[in-house]
């Protein structure tokens, strides 16, 4: 496995599924991690998503075992078929590449900065985190707007 010390320098980082079936490579944006709250993410992760933002460096080196799932008109979810592992999440029609903070090896510079569909979590949890926080119809603007 790549040293996954620092990101800075544009590293590329190595991931995997639980059972080692999908194997791929990515290059994180930088060491944010962002937490996603929606309901698809819930049912998908049994629980918030932990995304990092690779925008389009993954690469696979092993991916028969790989399932995409078009989750929306928007969006694909990737997966292992042998496992289950949650691997990312993806616009579709791009390679725009949010993958799961677990599965690359612990990050000591990952930071937790940010909270999506934040008007879709659930009340028995809450992090102790100082996030930026969005709701649903905050993060569509921003994407209508280009931005992310």
């Amino acid at each position: 496995m790549t040293d996954t010390k620092s990101t800075a320098d544009g590293e590329r980082l190595q991931a995997r599924c639980l059972c080692g079936a999908v194997r791929f490579s990515a290059v994180p944006a930088n060491a944010n991690t962002s937490v996603c709250h929606c309901h698809m993410c819930q049912r998908w992760a049994a629980g918030p998503f932990f995304g990092v933002h690779c925008r389009d460096t993954v690469e696979f080196e092993t991916s028969d075992d790989l399932e995409r799932f078009e989750s929306s008109q928007w969006a694909e979810r990737g997966f292992c078929r042998k496992c289950g592992t949650s691997l990312f999440w993806n616009l579709r029609g791009k390679a725009d590449y949010h993958v799961s903070l677990t599965a690359f090896e612990p990050r000591p510079d990952a930071k937790f900065t940010d909270e999506i569909f934040i008007d879709e979590k659930p009340d028995c949890y809450a992090f102790a985190n100082d996030t930026k926080k969005l709701t649903g119809a905050q993060v569509f603007a921003m994407f209508a707007e280009g931005q992310e």
